[in-house]
């Protein structure tokens, strides 16, 4: 879990893992027996409602997951027994954390199959926008797809080259890569576009924008072009990036970087709204809803 460092609210319940003691890793006692009633019926409001959206919207592989893991139990999911269901399938596991971890710290988890995941869940006043990722987002999210071998394998390989994007400055464009797929992805399916970034799968509101609403471009998956394109952190998505399944994201992305890092040292950053002569455009957005927004903001 990383993300630019910013200001945030400190809720309560994220408090209470900020004073608690953590590993070098960065990792602590996730403590399931101190959520409260109330945080409890927090995830599971969260949960019916993203269960409801998700029908007919999310991949096919997210959904198989949910039942596996078993996820749909009422409560706040105990991070050592989801561990325990999921290691077998993959290897990987769930490791909680009370923030936002170091770079380097994060990529290291993922290359040894582990997820790090807040601990804490976001405070009922924030139940529609969180900035920083809560349990919901990371372990609802995040952690389903991590059953699908591919996509695990996929994970791994994005967290071995992460120290390499570090050593030679060119985190942001793995960090790209990431945000238009981990976390803000569409599948191309037999049935249609479908969504498989956890970004989107933990937010009702954008499951319905990014599949349906006019506004936001939908292209092609290209690697090269994603890793040059710009991403916005605090709203929707101005452009989303198709996969045509997680076996070709694999193929792209299990390679040698350097090359490719070399090539994209001389290339102009893209805007996330630009569409560019090469794009495999699926739909070219209108725009409207960030234009309108601009608009409205400059009225008041």
């Amino acid at each position: 879990m990383t993300a630019p460092a910013n200001a945030l609210n400190e809720s309560a319940e994220k408090s209470r893992y900020l004073r608690a003691p953590r590993r070098p890793d960065f990792t602590l006692d996730q403590d399931w027996a101190s959520y409260s009633a109330a945080e409890h019926d927090r995830w599971d409001r969260l949960f019916a409602r993203a269960q409801t959206v998700l029908k007919g919207r999310a991949c096919d592989e997210f959904l198989a997951a949910l039942n596996t893991l078993q996820l749909s139990e009422a409560g706040i999911p105990d991070l050592e027994k989801l561990s325990a269901k999921l290691q077998p399938l993959t290897g990987w596991q769930v490791v909680p954390v009370a923030e936002l971890v170091p770079d380097d710290v994060f990529f290291d988890h993922l290359a040894h199959r582990r997820f790090p995941a807040g601990a804490f869940i976001r405070p009922e006043h924030e139940m529609d926008y969180l900035q920083e990722p809560d349990i919901f987002h990371d372990v609802f999210g995040h952690v389903p797809l991590l059953a699908n071998p591919v996509y695990a394998d996929f994970m791994q390989a994005y967290g071995q080259g992460g120290a390499r994007a570090l050593q030679l400055g060119q985190l942001k464009n793995l960090a790209r890569l990431y945000w238009y797929t981990v976390e803000f992805g569409l599948l191309q399916s037999a049935d249609g576009l479908r969504i498989f970034g956890a970004g989107i799968l933990s937010s009702a509101t954008e499951s319905v924008f990014a599949l349906e609403n006019p506004s936001p471009n939908r292209i092609g998956f290209e690697l090269e072009r994603v890793m040059r394109t710009n991403y916005i952190i605090d709203d929707f998505q101005q452009s989303y990036f198709v996969i045509d399944s997680f076996e070709k994201l694999l193929e792209d992305s299990y390679r040698d970087f350097g090359p490719l890092y070399t090539s994209l040292a001389g290339a102009a950053d893209i805007e996330a709204d630009q569409v560019i002569a090469s794009d495999r455009v699926i739909h070219r957005g209108t725009l409207a809803y960030f234009t309108d927004k601009r608009a409205a903001s400059a009225v008041h």
